[in-house]
């Protein structure tokens, strides 16, 4: 069984065939699958599709950087904490949850607002981080979000899901500062150096979440894992963006997990069915999950995995094209 540590089913992208896309990849076994956090906006959409896979889809709690906004953000953030309270605490939250989505009318706020109520439980605090990509007009929001919500990964004995893009400096300022939190968690889509990994540990206990990029050809990071230890790589999809080859630049879906699997192999020097128990192994205990008895049966297509060789059996349904982005 594989687990895919990083997944989105209710972007607008997977949103219309996330049951047939869940299937797709429990047949291709990918066994547990982690639905990364964006706000508020999103988050009754991400639940109403966990509550149909128990067991294997599992949930993130957390306010998305590219989300931050001047208006925005004191409420989500409030969000959270209230979420991360319990139900007790998200009853009292409502209101805030129908403020921070009275832009995307009525009818969403009241979903907001009744998942609010229903917290399912979460795994991680995630996904959060800072991005300056598009700019740096949120800089100083981004920083007071995501400082915040590391001190709640703490108090709760989470770890926390990384969301990072031209911001590394400040990253490492902030877990300098929150070093005595003893954080843990994953770097998501790690495309770093070498360098990059070891300062992050310096500072807490860190994975990388490996995806698609792995895949592509003049990709940088299949070197930088040569020396990452093996006990620190997870598998991640970051559907429906950044498809591994051969389905780049399409939709991309957790069914395509065993092609990163397959590529980490390679670099590894591994069988890809020991590639899918070490990372598995490493998912299992990061996030703090329990493997199922029949989450460990062979499917189709991990029977083969010894060959390193996909078979044939996962059929590209990611035709829309789709930018590629996290």
């Amino acid at each position: 069984m594989f687990v895919d540590t990083h997944t989105h089913f209710y972007d607008e992208w997977l949103r219309p065939d996330a049951e047939a896309a869940v299937q797709r990849a429990l047949d291709a076994g990918v066994g547990m699958m982690i639905q990364a956090d964006v706000d508020s906006h999103e988050r009754p959409a991400m639940w109403e599709i966990g509550d149909r896979f128990p067991g294997v889809i599992f949930q993130m709690l957390g306010f998305y950087p590219g989300s931050v906004t001047a208006d925005n953000w004191q409420q989500e953030l409030d969000l959270v904490h209230a979420l991360a309270k319990g139900a007790a605490g998200a009853e009292q939250a409502t209101k805030g949850a129908a403020k921070a989505e009275q832009a995307a009318g009525a009818e969403q706020a009241t979903g907001a607002e009744q998942a609010a109520v229903a917290r399912p439980r979460f795994v991680a605090i995630g996904e959060i981080g800072l991005d300056y990509h598009e700019g740096e007009q949120f800089k100083e929001e981004q920083k007071e979000v995501l400082r915040s919500q590391l001190e709640l990964a703490a108090k709760l004995n989470l770890p926390v899901n990384i969301h990072l893009r031209d911001a590394w400096e400040d990253l490492f300022t902030i877990l300098a500062d929150c070093r005595h939190l003893h954080l843990r968690g994953n770097l998501h889509c790690f495309t770093a150096s070498y360098e990059i990994y070891e300062r992050a540990n310096r500072y807490g206990d860190f994975s990388v979440g490996i995806g698609g990029v792995v895949t592509f050809k003049n990709a940088s990071l299949a070197k930088t894992l040569e020396r990452i230890p093996l006990e620190k790589i997870l598998l991640e999809t970051d559907a429906p963006y950044l498809a591994p080859v051969p389905f780049r630049g399409r939709r991309n879906e957790s069914a395509y997990l065993p092609y990163v699997a397959a590529k980490v192999a390679e670099v590894k020097g591994l069988t890809i069915s020991q590639i899918e128990d070490i990372t598995t192994r490493n998912a299992l205990q990061l996030f703090n999950l329990t493997q199922s008895p029949d989450s460990n049966k062979k499917t189709g297509i991990i029977q083969n995995q010894e060959t390193n060789k996909i078979p044939e059996t996962i059929q590209n349904q990611g035709t829309n094209k789709i930018p590629e982005t996290t």
